[in-house]
């Protein structure tokens, strides 16, 4: 039987704050980079200098930047084991921050000098590895979210591997099987290392958001297999070009991801809690494109389509509908949390304090995250048709609800 618990844990608030704020500003830079570069998007060329710059701001910048944050919360929280060292914690958020904004820069001004910055990035997040093992060696009872967040950490450090391995190609030129391996280093890092993260957490998260108790997570081993299967099985179609073998793996991939989606409806099934929030909600919507993305991908493949732009939007939807759409939702949940018990939970009884839900404005996120999902879809729809106007149009929507939305975290924090 588990309940759903608290996130409150005894780590400093600035040190996720920390990774919080730099990954909403890298959001920010990614939306507008992408909105200058949308004449770009509409031909479906993703794989050009300033592409490259606006999605590692985007996922390494803002999406990986985040999940360590969050991390750094939620360990202690979720395995009952304090983090390793917090003053680490501190100097690997500088060097990941430093590492990944040259990165980033260079990949867009300077591409074959990109590898330079790549080392100082790929130093922070094996210091980020490091940290997080040496927590997790402290937890007494192993369970499945140990074993979600070692199979995501695992993906990480060979999707950074390949990463380093891309920008030094870039810079020499010396390997021949360049698309086989950022194949599986796109796969790693979106399917691998966030995807079996989310999967981990959201067993955390979603029974503590809707209050549920005395859920099974009878299918959390089997999603947990046989997505790690899949994503063995995808990589190695890579490298044998094998069309079989790549239907499979898509396929094996949507069976784990179908496994967790059963798992999430059953803790929602037994929820105390029957109007759910809002940004909540819009994590719940989130799982739900996972899911769809996974079985366009599996029904892609099973007929043979392999255009460059049709997938490319594809992994876009997988990003922003799946992966960024979690973390929109479930950070407009957290954020507040973590800053009401830093600022108000010691003055409860001694003076009036807001509540939670005062730290929140409801109507707000409604507009805020119907705009991402407005953007979201006229922009794949204008690329996949190759309107330029409505992708100038959708992306700078999408632009303007990045900044608002964390010009509304850092409201937040000035209550």
């Amino acid at each position: 039987m588990i309940t759903g618990g608290s996130m409150q844990s005894n780590t400093s608030i600035k040190l996720p704050l920390a990774f919080i704020l730099y990954a909403l500003t890298a959001f920010v830079a990614s939306q507008l980079i992408l909105f200058i570069n949308n004449d770009v998007l509409t031909t479906g060329q993703f794989r050009i200098p300033d592409i490259w710059m606006g999605a590692h701001f985007l996922v390494l910048g803002y999406a990986v930047m985040i999940a360590m944050g969050a991390m750094y919360q939620l360990i202690p929280v979720a395995l009952l084991a304090p983090i390793w060292s917090q003053a680490f914690g501190f100097i690997q958020f500088i060097v990941t921050a430093i590492g990944i904004t040259v990165f980033s820069l260079l990949l867009g001004v300077s591409p074959d000098h990109a590898f330079y910055g790549g080392i100082i990035a790929v130093a922070g997040i094996i210091m980020f590895i490091i940290q997080m093992l040496v927590t997790i060696l402290k937890q007494k009872n192993k369970n499945m979210m140990t074993a979600f967040i070692l199979g995501a950490i695992s993906c990480l450090f060979l999707t950074i591997a390949a990463g380093f391995v891309l920008a030094w190609n870039l810079a020499e030129g010396r390997i021949t099987s360049h698309g086989a391996i950022l194949s599986s280093h796109i796969t790693l890092g979106v399917s691998g290392w966030f995807t079996l993260l989310i999967f981990g957490f959201s067993y955390k998260l979603v029974p503590m958001f809707s209050l549920s108790h005395g859920f099974s997570m009878k299918w959390a081993k089997p999603a947990f297999l046989t997505y790690i299967s899949g994503l063995l099985i995808l990589i190695g179609s890579f490298w044998t070009k094998t069309q079989f073998i790549d239907s499979i793996g898509w396929f094996v991939l949507l069976a784990g991801f179908f496994f967790f989606v059963l798992d999430i409806r059953e803790i929602l099934a037994k929820r105390l809690k029957k109007k759910l929030d809002k940004p909540f909600s819009f994590s719940l919507i989130a799982i739900i494109n996972g899911l769809g993305v996974h079985v366009l991908a599996f029904v892609f493949s099973f007929y043979g389509i392999q255009e460059v732009a049709v997938w490319g939007w594809l992994i876009f939807l997988y990003v922003m509908g799946w992966i960024i759409f979690s973390i929109l939702g479930y950070l407009y949940k957290i954020v507040p949390f973590l800053w009401w018990t830093y600022k108000y939970s010691n003055k409860i009884g001694k003076e009036q304090v807001p509540t939670l839900r005062e730290m929140i404005n409801e109507t707000y996120s409604v507009i805020l995250f119907t705009l991402f999902i407005f953007s979201i879809a006229g922009l794949s729809i204008g690329g996949l048709l190759y309107i330029n106007i409505m992708v100038y149009v959708f992306q700078g929507l999408l632009a303007l609800a990045s900044l608002l939305y964390m010009l509304s975290i850092i409201r937040v924090l000035t209550k």
